[in-house]
């Protein structure tokens, strides 16, 4: 067996990183330019469809009911058929959906496809992020899963610009920009899930792009880092989902995505509240500056959760700080005020991310991991429906989206304050930091 001292760690950690993560980075960017652009063509669909605030909030938010309601089975699948093989399909049915959105001509219609694009897409994160732990240590998770979700705001960062300036200006065949938006952004998941069968490994051992003896020394070091975590235990999938740490963290995560959601999908609206004055080109530039803050300081903090081996509390502070920021966005009417309210709020929102991802790892083996990450995920999104529809209800009821800012920073911070006493990961990250000491 090959020994560390024979292969250059650094050199092979990064081959593998460059092989798989910009693959999947450029798939979530996808994901979510199709999953997010409905907040763009709002600005034009509400108007042609009659949707009213509530209306709006409830296409935002069925999304995640198909999510939710699909995504374990979904990953019991990936776990079945293969990573490769259902992250493709996953890929291939949402592309259509998200094209056939474009043809619909009233809410009802636009309620189904949203929620079978829910459906589609179901177990595509959490399926990532457990095919990730099959490639990369856990010292090296949270910053792996931080340049993999960081196609969520980066996501934004080209498609805000993207969508609005397709919905200014292209208008073929006398058909709304709205829906050349959908037709244009839903395509590339058609090329990426053919893609996904020539390019993705299942995992190391079939890898034919590493050499025999790299193969043989990242099995051998995933097999160590899974005999140095004797906390982590094996659930069958019911237990799993019933596991109350799985549970609390689901919890969590549900807060979390009320508010990240929240103010993801209102964003352009309340940007184009501003001034009445504003192109819809504009509004998407003005939305770019959230996002590309919130991408530096998600990747700053993973970096900083890895290099500290801590989770608990790199998890905790960020929703603190989007509490705070979402309260003051909340109450301001300055428009460049409101803007640096919403930029601090995100990147709160998007910094916790990778540290939390990683705690599941810390209690549960792979296998297991599979379905609980899953079952957060998908319990966790529901909040995807509650946050939208919340501000669109209430800003249906008052004609402003203040109230349910403020509701949204209500709820994170009771997220806060279960993130900050939550007692799994403390003794976990323990656990690891004196596993990681041994191991020097």
């Amino acid at each position: 067996m090959q020994t560390s001292t024979a292969i250059d760690e650094r050199a092979l950690v990064r081959k593998i990183s460059w092989r798989i993560i910009p693959f999947v980075f450029i798939l979530y960017i996808i994901s979510y330019l199709d999953r997010a652009n409905i907040g763009y063509a709002a600005l034009q669909m509400n108007k042609e469809l009659a949707l009213s605030s509530e209306a709006f909030g409830f296409v935002s938010g069925i999304f995640f009911i198909g999510y939710f309601l699909f995504e374990v089975p979904s990953n019991v699948m990936l776990n079945k058929f293969g990573a490769r093989v259902w992250i493709a399909r996953i890929l291939l049915t949402w592309g259509v959906v998200a094209v056939v959105s474009a043809f619909v001509q009233n809410a009802t219609q636009l309620y189904v496809l949203r929620f079978l694009l829910g459906v589609a897409e179901a177990g595509f994160f959490p399926g990532i992020i457990v095919y990730l732990t099959y490639w990369f240590r856990a010292k090296e998770l949270a910053t792996t899963v931080a340049l993999f979700t960081a196609a969520i705001p980066v996501s934004y960062i080209i498609g805000a610009p993207l969508s609005t300036w397709i919905m200014d200006n292209v208008h073929w065949f006398d058909w709304s920009g709205w829906r050349w938006m959908l037709v244009l952004e839903g395509a590339p998941a058609l090329i990426g899930g053919i893609m996904c069968f020539a390019w993705l490994t299942d995992k190391p051992s079939d890898a034919k792009w590493l050499k025999p003896e790299e193969r043989e020394w990242l099995l051998d070091q995933l097999a160590n880092d899974a005999k140095a975590r004797p906390s982590a235990k094996h659930f069958g999938s019911l237990k799993a989902m019933t596991n109350p740490k799985v549970l609390y963290l689901s919890f969590i995560y549900f807060v979390y995505q009320c508010g990240s959601l929240g103010v993801g999908y209102w964003m352009p609206q309340i940007i184009k509240g501003f001034s009445k004055t504003l192109s819809h080109t504009q509004v998407g530039l003005i939305a770019m500056v959230p996002y590309l803050f919130a991408t530096i300081v998600m990747v700053l903090w993973s970096r900083s959760s890895d290099r500290r081996n801590e989770r608990r509390l790199h998890s905790a502070i960020p929703l603190a700080l989007a509490a705070a920021a979402l309260l003051g966005a909340g109450l301001t009417t300055n428009p460049y005020v409101s803007i640096t309210m919403i930029s601090l709020s995100l990147a709160g929102l998007y910094a916790f991310k990778s540290p939390f991802w990683a705690l599941p790892t810390l209690f549960l083996t792979r296998s297991t991991a599979a379905v609980s990450i899953a079952v957060i995920n998908s319990v966790g999104n529901l909040g995807g429906f509650v946050g939208p529809f919340a501000i669109g209800y209430i800003k249906g009821s008052d004609g402003s989206a203040t109230h349910g800012l403020l509701l949204l920073s209500g709820l994170l911070v009771a997220s806060f304050l279960m993130t900050l006493f939550i007692r799994l990961t403390e003794r976990a990250s323990d656990e690891s930091a004196a596993m990681a000491k041994q191991g020097h």
